[in-house]
C-alpha cells in the first residue's frame, strides 16, 4: 500500500526540524549538528570545492590586539623563514626557528608552554605546546628545505595517541600541517588544514583567521575543535549521506510529483538515480562514507528518544493537572472556591 505524503511527513524522523521544503538543508544540518551554525550559502559554496582553503570562512575571529601581534609577526618571519629554506638549513636549526615563532607570532609563553624535553615510549618529540598544564600539540618538525610527506607524521601520530593528544603539526617552518588524531585501533591521522607561510598576506583577515587556529588564544577558545567541528559538518561524506536519507528522499519525491503529477515516484528511485548519476561513486562508498551513514543513523535515534523523552513528559504533565482535586463551590453563595 502506498504511503500518503501527507503520513510520510508525519513519519518522517527528521520532520520535526524541517516544516517546509525551503529549509531542508538546515534541517539536516541541525538534525545532525545542532550546536553548529551552517546556512545554504555555506552548504552551496562547500558542495562546489571540497579545498581547505574554502573552509576559511567559517572560523573564530580573533581579537584586534591579537590580529595586530599575528600580523607583525607574520611580517617578521616571513623573509626568516624563506632564507631558512634557501639555505636548506638543517633540522635542529629549523627546530630553533620554529620555537621562536612559537613564541612571538602563536603567542605560547616561550620558557613554560613550549617544551623539546616531552620524553614518550622513551624518546623526545620534536617540540610540544602546552597550556594550563595541559599538552595541546605535538610539534614534528623538519628541515627547512624538506619536503613535507603524509609518512613523516606518523611516529608524532603514535607519541600523540599515547599521550592523548588530540593534534599533530607537521612543520618545515614554511609549510604546516595540522592533523587530528582518531583514538580507534589502530590509530588514525586526518589531515584538517594545511598553509604556507609564505603565501598568508598579513593584511588578509582570512589569513590571519587561519594562523589563530593554533595561537594560543585560538586554543583557550577551541576555535580548532569547533573549525573541525563545522568541516566535519559539511564535508562531502554527510552531505551524500543526507541527501540519501528518507527525510530528503520524501521532500524530492514531493517536488518530482508536484513536476509529474500523473507519474508514481517511489524513494528507492531516486536514490538509485542519485547514487548511479548525481553523486561521485567515492561519497556513497568507502569507509568514510559508512562512517558517515552510521553518524546519521545515531543522530536520528537521538532525536527519537528525544522526542519520546519530550512526548513522556507532556504526559505526565497532564496526568499532574488531572489529578488535581476540583474546585468546591461556596455553599452561600455558589461560587467556586
Amino acid at each position: 500500500m502506498e504511503v500518503s505524503d501527507d503520513k510520510r511527513e508525519e513519519t518522517s524522523v527528521c520532520r520535526y526540524h524541517a516544516p517546509n521544503d525551503q529549509s531542508w538543508q538546515r534541517a539536516h544540518r541541525d538534525f545532525q549538528y545542532p550546536e553548529i551554525e551552517v546556512d545554504n550559502h555555506q552548504i552551496a559554496d562547500f558542495s562546489a570545492t571540497t579545498q581547505l582553503s574554502s573552509e576559511k570562512t567559517l572560523m573564530a575571529s580573533p581579537s584586534n590586539k591579537v590580529t595586530d601581534r599575528l600580523s607583525s609577526s607574520l611580517r617578521k618571519y616571513q623573509p626568516i623563514v624563506q632564507a631558512a629554506k634557501s639555505r636548506d638549513v638543517n633540522e635542529s636549526d629549523t627546530v630553533i626557528i620554529i620555537t621562536d615563532m612559537l613564541s612571538d607570532l602563536f603567542g605560547y609563553e616561550k620558557y613554560s608552554e613550549i617544551t623539546s624535553e616531552l620524553c614518550i615510549k622513551g624518546t623526545y618529540c620534536d617540540l610540544a605546546t602546552k597550556v594550563d598544564g595541559e599538552l595541546q600539540f605535538l610539534v614534528e618538525v623538519k628541515a627547512a628545505g624538506a619536503e613535507l610527506k603524509d609518512g613523516h607524521v606518523k611516529q608524532a601520530i603514535d607519541y600523540a595517541a599515547n599521550q592523548g593528544v588530540d593534534w599533530v603539526v607537521l612543520t618545515n617552518g614554511s609549510n604546516w600541517r595540522i592533523y587530528k588524531v582518531g583514538f580507534t585501533k589502530p590509530v588514525t591521522h586526518e589531515l584538517v588544514i594545511e598553509f604556507d607561510i609564505n603565501s598568508l598576506n598579513p593584511k588578509k583577515a582570512e589569513d590571519i583567521e587561519t594562523l589563530y587556529l593554533i595561537a594560543r588564544e585560538g586554543v583557550v577558545k577551541s576555535a580548532l575543535g569547533d573549525f573541525n567541528a563545522q568541516r566535519q559538518a559539511l564535508n562531502r561524506f554527510c552531505i551524500s549521506a543526507v541527501l540519501l536519507s528518507d527525510c530528503v528522499l520524501d521532500v524530492v519525491r514531493r517536488e518530482l510529483r508536484r513536476i509529474s503529477p500523473d507519474v508514481k515516484i517511489e524513494n528507492d528511485q531516486i536514490s538509485k538515480v542519485l547514487i548511479a548519476d548525481v553523486l561521485k561513486r567515492d561519497v556513497v562508498e568507502g569507509d568514510k562514507a559508512d562512517e558517515a551513514r552510521r553518524k546519521l543513523s545515531r543522530a536520528a535515534i537521538r532525536l527519537a528518544k528525544a522526542k519520546a523523552s519530550a512526548g513522556e513528559s507532556e504526559s505526565a504533565e497532564t496526568m499532574r493537572e488531572s489529578a488535581q482535586p476540583l474546585p468546591k463551590a461556596d455553599a452561600a453563595t455558589g461560587a467556586k472556591t
